[in-house]
């Protein structure tokens, strides 16, 4: 998939750091992918790390889906507008047990509108499924919320092998190719996707 930035400009791009736990691998994988985001050129990249921000599990009574101005601790303002900003989104994730972390779908749940008529992508990274089991499941949860989340996808089983010390890539040549193919998708169908928000945005 090819196309042109809109009017010129880049789109927002927020690469989401999803594990929160201590001793996480997520930011050098997210920095990684940040860095082939930014040589790509045809996004602002935007590192967002939910451990920044605080995620309380208990939601209100009526949640976001059904009140999505609703209010949400002071606390979350600024992951709230970096989400609303964001033209595409990659969460970065491991799998935990089979699953994706607590701190994304806290993350995920807080929000509704903010995800809605987005792409969304992904980068896993795990012992041996390479984050491939949270990312099916986060696919689901995002068909929920009206995202469209992205075929192509970067998975890094075993990545302790995989990353020098210093946090580089011991044989990048694989995951830059599929990081460019995802990247390939997002700005594609966040094109279209703008335009259309932009579209409905003036209709109403």
């Amino acid at each position: 998939m090819n196309g042109q930035p809109r009017n010129g400009e880049p789109l927002n791009l927020a690469v989401v750091i999803g594990s929160v736990r201590e001793g996480r691998f997520g930011p050098v994988v997210a920095k990684w992918f940040a860095e082939r985001a930014e040589e790509y050129g045809r996004f602002t990249v935007n590192l967002v790390d939910l451990a920044d921000t605080p995620l309380p599990l208990a939601l209100p009574a009526v949640p976001p889906a059904l009140e999505p101005r609703m209010a949400r601790p002071a606390g979350m303002a600024g992951l709230t507008q970096r989400l609303e900003d964001a033209d595409a989104v990659v969460v970065v994730t491991p799998d935990y047990n089979r699953s994706f972390p607590a701190s994304v779908k806290a993350a995920i749940d807080w929000h509704y509108t903010e995800w809605e008529a987005k792409p969304i992508g992904f980068v896993g990274y795990s012992g041996a499924s390479g984050g491939l089991l949270a990312i099916e499941q986060l696919r689901q949860v995002f068909a929920e919320l009206q995202a469209h989340t992205v075929r192509n996808a970067v998975t890094f089983p075993r990545y302790y092998e995989l990353f020098g010390p210093e946090g580089r890539l011991r044989d990048p040549e694989g995951p830059n190719g599929a990081a460019k193919a995802m990247l390939d998708e997002l700005l594609w169908w966040g094109e279209l996707l703008h335009e259309a928000r932009r579209a409905r945005a003036e209709a109403a």
